[in-house]
């Protein structure tokens, strides 16, 4: 049998367990009035509606809402389904700053870990066969910086334009050891959770996506990305100088 048979199989599982816990919602107090529905938000406007809905059984069913919504995030994680910063909009505006920030790092990390070894257990080959570019460029990068490979998945992380999806399934083809992938995906992508959290927790004041990343907020998140390079620069001019002197 062939292993990719296994994604469909626990697609469908993952997916059963978010059906039954958002079909089985606990009851709210008896003076409570349901408003909206239950789905992954794709627009501003159903982070606001998702997030009015579950902020009214935060108070009551806090356990519940943080399952639901941790489930949701692995969820979309692990199968590199676009949205992240929905999500992340969303914690905000349910937990707060200091508490959905952490709490997103550790999801996100988990949820692309998850990807990293479906890929690796059940789809490696098909990337090859799909992106054979791809991987031979990515695999070029991670040998040119192995010395520094660490400071290199965080360089990739920091910068906005990387694709996160291509990198978390392309990194078992890679041989990076799932340690060192789970946290540099936990610290490299820090600081586009935290703006995506920290502008959550004022959603009433955000009028479009655009508010989200501006060019300045891009721009720091380019700069954070170079700064990454610097001990990655250092090591291969020590390792230089040391050949030079051998």
């Amino acid at each position: 049998m062939e292993p990719i048979i296994w994604i469909p199989v626990i697609l469908a599982g993952m997916s059963t367990w978010l059906y039954v816990l958002s079909t089985n919602i606990p009851e709210l107090a008896a003076n409570s009035t349901l408003k909206g529905e239950l789905k992954f938000p794709t627009s501003l406007e159903d982070i606001k509606s998702v997030s009015d809905l579950l902020m009214m059984y935060k108070d009551e069913h806090f356990l519940y809402v943080l399952v639901l919504f941790c489930s949701a995030y692995i969820y979309k994680q692990t199968f590199a389904i676009p949205g992240s910063v929905f999500m992340n909009l969303l914690a905000g505006a349910l937990f707060g700053v200091w508490k959905s920030f952490p709490l997103v790092c550790f999801l996100t990390a988990t949820g692309a870990t998850c990807c990293y070894n479906l890929s690796k257990y059940f789809g490696k080959q098909y990337v090859i066969r799909y992106f054979p570019e791809k991987v031979k460029f990515m695999q070029e990068k991670v040998e040119n910086n192995y010395d520094s490979l660490f400071f290199f998945l965080l360089f990739l992380r920091f910068f906005p334009m990387s694709p996160n999806w291509f990198l978390n399934v392309s990194s078992p083809i890679l041989n990076i050891p799932v340690h060192m992938f789970f946290f540099s995906v936990f610290i490299g992508l820090m600081p586009y959770n935290f703006i995506c959290v920290q502008t959550g927790s004022m959603l009433s004041q955000i009028s479009s996506m655009e508010d989200v990343f501006t060019s300045g907020t891009l721009l720091k998140l380019a700069a954070i990305a170079l700064v990454a390079l610097v001990p990655s620069f250092i090591m291969k001019k020590l390792k230089n100088n040391k050949l030079k002197a051998v």
